[in-house]
């Protein structure tokens, strides 16, 4: 194993992590809100397609002629009804474990002043739970104490196994979701705001809807670099069956 510690360099400690982070990592914005991009945009497709494919399911079984400025009506109210539904959720949702994760920091730097010795065990028991002797968990734990804010990271992370919430902001979060959930599912109604509402139309909607899911699996493959068969056959599988939902709702209720 070669000597990692010979001569690091003066660089060693001015490493700047925001481009070690996108450059080494390809770690950027997009892959920081990939949760809220997906989730957003792919409820917002199978949400309007719904309702376009439950219309078009009534339709097929003699329900008196839709026009399009019904599917866009009840599209649309939908559409912006749930973006600001799904997006607010986000942000709630966020901003609870965000909380949680302050309260339950600020418990560890508690038991650290109270409990030193319980805090010691607890990362030694750590450290020789992956791998390494007890002598030198305890050599290293001696150390780590020295620092209460390495300490209550490393609690954090192994001991409660919670994500680090610091820099999230959910209304960041929350905007992305609904923004993600408007791009994408306006998708859907796209050739109902240029055409009339025939059986072309719809299949012309079908096949938007199909290109805005594979648009969102190609996303999730440029983000996450998985294969891209599963990326984009995930997303297909999953909004392909919410369709059929919708339409053979649509045609019993029909």
């Amino acid at each position: 194993m070669p000597d990692f510690r010979r001569k690091l360099g003066e660089d060693a400690m001015t490493i700047d992590w925001a481009h070690h982070r996108k450059e080494v990592h390809n770690l950027g914005q997009v892959q920081d809100f990939l949760k809220q991009l997906v989730f957003g945009g792919n409820d917002g497709i199978v949400t309007t397609f719904a309702i376009v494919a439950g219309f078009a399911g009534a339709q097929a079984e003699g329900v008196t002629h839709v026009g399009a400025i019904a599917v866009l009506v009840f599209g649309l109210a939908n559409l912006f009804a749930d973006a600001v539904s799904m997006g607010l959720g986000e942000f709630l949702s966020t901003r609870s474990k965000k909380d949680l994760y302050f309260k339950q920091r600020q418990f560890v730097f508690e038991e650290f002043v109270n409990h030193p010795r319980q805090e010691y065990a607890e990362l030694i028991q750590m450290m020789t739970e992956r791998g390494l002797p007890l002598s030198s968990a305890r050599k290293i734990a001696d150390e780590v104490m020295k620092s209460p804010e390495l300490v209550a990271d490393l609690m954090m992370s192994y001991e409660l196994e919670m994500h680090d919430m610091r820099q999230v902001s959910p209304a960041l979060d929350g905007l992305v979701t609904f923004l993600s959930f408007v791009s994408f599912g306006i998708i859907p109604l796209v050739p109902y705001l240029m055409l009339p509402p025939t059986e072309a139309t719809f299949l012309l909607s079908v096949l938007s809807t199909f290109l805005a899911l594979v648009g969102l699996g190609l996303l999730r493959w440029w983000s996450t670099r998985e294969k891209m068969s599963r990326c984009v056959g995930e997303t297909l599988l999953v909004g392909g069956a919410c369709a059929l939902v919708a339409f053979a709702v649509g045609a019993i209720v029909g």
